[in-house]
């Protein structure tokens, strides 16, 4: 069986989709990068993103390109011009990002907007048990993790030029809403899953109290950093396609989420013994969480991990929907999409544990 390691780790041809003038972009680039030179060679990363991304190695230097795929797209989808301001103005902060050159929005010079990064050199870890490292080093990394999004959400986005990065207010209210409509416009029957049914009508009824808004990564997970080579520290995190503003707490219990889930979940830590592992438990990871926030205690946080699952399985029901009309493009679409029931399912038997 191929492991998430091997189909996503390196570089391989550009795919023939995805294809396009590298002379052109070499031209556009020599004229704007200081110390851009030639000769230019391109390589696809493997990773599943949704936006194509490059490898190009000018010379002595390495950078990354990341581009909208070419093709009919939905209005709001695939924001590279997002993806770039974002992670620009949060290179003024102590957040670990790469360094941004430029954003192209003209699609005249490869035929789709793009954007320009530092390649970051590091290890990318796909399996949240971390097999290849000792048991002391896993929760350094765990801990390197926690420390990354802590000091996202320490950000105020008013002082980096993204107060107005997202809506304001009603962070969860409108999500629940979005989600609720994205998994009826999917649903195959009359496979409704009863679960989800009864999440839709919980949820709105219990959401909490509102916070002042701040970045929220919204994929935030072990294999979307880059961690230096040798050590336990975050060098960059990658793939801000869903980044918005929103409740720190709805990004950080997607974090979390790994500890409810079993392991033929998507890698979950539920069950596994984590003392052994080195991995610390999901209460010292959340504690660790509110000393570095400077929060006292975290009111709702398993409505915090429901609503994650709950919009997880939306996102896993969308993939079965594309199942059912043959347009689904993975080869693993059929195992992704069939999480969505039991997703739903776990996330209810969260909801039923929780007090008035």
């Amino acid at each position: 069986m191929t492991s998430r390691s091997d189909q996503f780790t390196g570089t391989m041809p550009v795919r023939a989709q995805h294809l396009f003038d590298v002379g052109a972009l070499e031209g556009y680039l020599r004229d704007r990068i200081d110390g851009f030179d030639g000769p230019v060679e391109v390589q696809q990363f493997k990773g599943g993103q949704s936006n194509p991304t490059f490898l190009v190695v000018a010379g002595t230097r390495r950078y990354v390109v990341r581009r909208k795929p070419p093709g009919q797209l939905l209005p709001s989808a695939h924001a590279v011009d997002r993806e770039y301001r974002v992670m620009t103005a949060l290179g003024k902060t102590d957040v670990p990002v790469p360094r941004t050159y430029l954003l192209c929005e003209d699609p005249g010079v490869i035929g789709t907007p793009f954007y320009v990064m530092d390649f970051v050199q590091g290890r990318i870890f796909w399996e949240p048990t971390l097999p290849t490292l000792a048991p002391a080093e896993r929760g350094a990394v765990y801990d390197a993790m926690n420390d990354a999004i802590a000091r996202l959400h320490r950000v105020d986005p008013s002082t980096v030029g993204l107060s107005d990065y997202g809506k304001p207010g009603n962070y969860f209210a409108r999500q629940i809403a979005r989600w609720s409509k994205q998994y009826l416009a999917s649903e195959t029957k009359p496979r409704e899953i009863e679960a989800m049914h009864r999440l839709m009508e919980w949820l709105p009824q219990h959401v909490p109290a509102d916070e002042a808004p701040r970045v929220v990564h919204g994929d935030f997970r072990l294999d979307n950093m880059v961690f230096h080579p040798t050590e336990p520290r975050v060098l960059a995190i990658l793939d801000w396609e869903l980044s918005t503003l929103g409740h720190p707490l709805a990004d950080f219990a997607y974090n979390c989420m790994q500890w409810r889930l079993a392991p033929s979940t998507r890698g979950g830590l539920l069950g596994r013994d984590l003392r052994e592992l080195g991995i610390p438990a999901e209460t010292d990871y959340v504690a660790a969480y509110q000393r570095r926030t400077g929060r006292d205690r975290i009111a709702d946080w398993d409505f915090c991990i429901a609503y994650n699952m709950f919009r997880l399985a939306a996102i896993l029901q969308g993939i079965a929907g594309r199942v059912a009309q043959g347009t689904a493009a993975s080869s693993h679409a059929v195992e992704t999409a069939s999480m969505a029931g039991p997703m739903a399912e776990r996330a209810w038997e969260i909801v039923q544990t929780i007090r008035p």
